[in-house]
């Protein structure tokens, strides 16, 4: 399945896989986007499969809001590859 990007408002739903090839998809739909948004939230609920790209450039997205002292938040138990990333940061 490719990868489809729904969002209303503030909330962003994101379906499909997140690979090297839809990554481009992903990087157009959230440039910048701390520029119009103070609160971001993204589904990865219906995310199938996450490659090493893809967890890189939502762990990019995360950096970002951090370093503008924006909100994110990541909903759903999407990709383990991602979650497992994220516990192993917190833990460092």
């Amino acid at each position: 399945m490719d990868l489809r990007i729904t969002n209303c408002n503030n909330f962003f739903k994101i379906r499909g896989v997140l690979n090297k090839e839809s990554i481009v998809l992903f990087n157009q739909e959230f440039k910048n986007i701390f520029e119009k948004m103070d609160n971001l939230k993204v589904s990865i609920e219906g995310v199938e499969s996450m490659d090493r790209h893809g967890v890189n450039a939502i762990t990019k997205l995360h950096r970002e809001a951090l370093m503008k002292n924006k909100s994110l938040s990541i909903i759903g138990y999407g990709c383990k590859d991602l979650y497992n990333h994220f516990k192993a940061t917190a833990a460092a």
